[in-house]
């Protein structure tokens, strides 16, 4: 039987003020944002799926293959006319190992992308908060960050300022250690109180709370068990308040399950299952299989 009990528990005691649709932010605040044009969860309904456009050399799956931005730009037009509701571009690899790139480098990546979907629905996959306020001056109208607004001071303001759209994920240590030798007491308590306390600090510092959506961060520190119990107790997560991401799109655990190198068919599995489960959004690489696969199971749900 599995250990669910502790993380249900936790679920139901968030503190007060998360309770009762947590802290709101003052008109007063430096970063006060009267309100995103509508919610993040009437912006993307329930399933929608979010298209992975990499423009780096050294990404986990795709590394290299849009490191050009005329071809990083056709990609994220094609997965856009496949069904994607956003496309997520992203110019520092977050892959276990990866080193880190300057502010710098990381906008001479996106920005030729970025001025090329001028007009078109874009996240940009960034911690920092220059990169995010260049990108959202081009257009971007979300801010995807994995260290959930540990990396930069900054990047909480940027978000509020422009009255964008925030994902934060967890992720246990960063990128270049994060596999080393992960550890839970109960890794869906663990990532829920995580969550939680970031809610709440997003919140604080002007970011609205219809503006944020919230990601497990599966296998950002994590190995195959607790990534699939992530999914498996993903109502632990949804009871926070906030629609959930979720991107298992070719992750190793999914080669380490199947034993095979073509990881199509267990990354839309892995999509349904987080779908039927309660995720708002889907984070993919493979975009038109994974919303057919999508729209039939929403069809029978």
């Amino acid at each position: 039987m599995r250990p669910i009990y502790r993380a249900h528990l936790w679920a139901f005691r968030l503190r007060p003020e998360r309770r009762a649709g947590g802290p709101k932010p003052l008109a007063g605040h430096p970063h006060y944002a009267q309100r995103v044009q509508i919610p993040l969860e009437q912006r993307f309904p329930r399933p929608s799926v979010m298209g992975v456009v990499n423009v780096t050399p050294d990404s986990f799956s795709d590394g290299g293959v849009n490191f050009d931005a005329g071809t990083a730009a056709t990609s994220a037009r094609r997965l856009l006319a496949e069904g994607a509701a956003i496309v997520d571009v992203g110019g520092e690899s977050t892959r276990p190992g990866a080193e880190g790139v300057s502010a710098d480098e990381e906008l001479r990546r996106v920005v030729p992308v970025l001025e090329r979907l001028q007009g078109q629905p874009v996240s940009i996959d960034t911690a920092k908060a220059a990169v995010a306020a260049r990108a959202l001056e081009l257009g971007a109208e979300l801010v995807n960050d994995v260290t959930a607004l540990r990396a930069d001071p900054e990047l909480a303001g940027v978000v509020a300022d422009n009255g964008a759209y925030l994902c934060l994920m967890h992720m246990q240590g960063e990128p270049r250690t994060m596999q080393d030798d992960p550890r839970y007491e109960d890794v869906v308590a663990d990532v829920a109180r995580f969550l939680d306390e970031r809610l709440t600090v997003a919140i604080s510092q002007g970011v609205p709370e219809e503006a944020i959506c919230l990601d497990p961060g599966i296998g950002f520190g994590k190995p195959v068990e607790h990534n699939l119990e992530l999914v498996r107790r993903l109502d632990v997560l949804r009871a926070l308040g906030r629609p959930v991401r979720v991107g298992y799109s070719r992750k190793s655990s999914l080669r380490k399950l199947t034993g095979s190198d073509d990881l199509l068919g267990a990354s839309i599995a892995a999509a349904v299952a987080a779908f039927e489960r309660g995720a708002s959004i889907l984070r993919v690489h493979d975009v038109k299989p994974t919303v057919d696969a999508l729209t039939v199971a929403g069809a029978i749900a």
